[in-house]
């Protein structure tokens, strides 16, 4: 899906979750190739043009997030929690640490040792950054959130500068882990689920429902 269109859906979702007329929401998308810049990024760490980006096949899209510039594409992860964090933590920054917890935890769980680094958001291993971290928040309530390199082609990040930082970036695959999509997307839903006090999970389509637990 292309990343304007599940953003259209994500602000339908963050709607309903702000009149709470839904449960939290955990959407999964895979985006062709795309380049996205958050609010806080600086157009220099984009290494292309304009024209270079369009032959290359690559989009190109302002947000409003958090954190520079990244890629999305084909064999990547991306996670969109929308999340009332008002029964959880009213804490930015914790929330962010828990997102990082999730991938760390399942990283863990299929041998990928991995870490955050407190410089930088986003979760790290020996072969560089492995999932990208931005997210927004409006009354509390979550848009975007992370982008896990699965089986990503990494030739693509050298049109840019990932999240403003010199470092490499590297994949589950590159570390020779062989495992389903739909494996970790469960994984990762399991682990968010326990991590924000949810009591169950459930798959409706695209996207997983959190229910709450009372």
């Amino acid at each position: 899906m292309s990343w304007a269109e599940a953003y259209l859906q994500q602000k339908e979702y963050e709607a309903l979750r702000k009149a709470q007329s839904i449960p939290d929401q955990l959407l999964f998308v895979e985006h062709p190739h795309v380049v996205t810049m958050g609010r806080n990024g600086k157009e220099a760490n984009i290494l292309a043009n304009p024209e270079m980006l369009r032959r290359a096949g690559i989009a190109y899209e302002l947000t409003n997030r958090g954190g520079d510039v990244t890629y999305h594409g084909p064999g990547q992860i991306v996670g969109y929690p929308i999340f009332d964090l008002r029964d959880w933590k009213r804490d930015v920054v914790a929330y962010i640490r828990a997102v990082e917890d999730v991938i760390i935890g399942t990283l863990a769980g299929i041998g990928i040792e991995s870490w955050r680094d407190p410089s930088a958001t986003g979760v790290w291993t020996s072969q560089g950054k492995i999932c990208a971290i931005g997210v927004h928040i409006s009354r509390w309530v979550t848009t975007h959130g992370f982008a896990l390199n699965h089986t990503t082609d990494l030739s693509y990040f050298r049109y840019i500068v990932p999240c403003g930082l010199t470092r490499p970036v590297t994949s589950i695959e590159a570390h020779g882990i062989a495992v389903s999509r739909a494996a970790l997307m469960a994984e990762i839903a399991s682990r968010a689920a326990n991590i924000f006090g949810h009591a169950s999970v459930h798959q409706e389509e695209d996207s997983l429902v959190l229910t709450e637990t009372k």
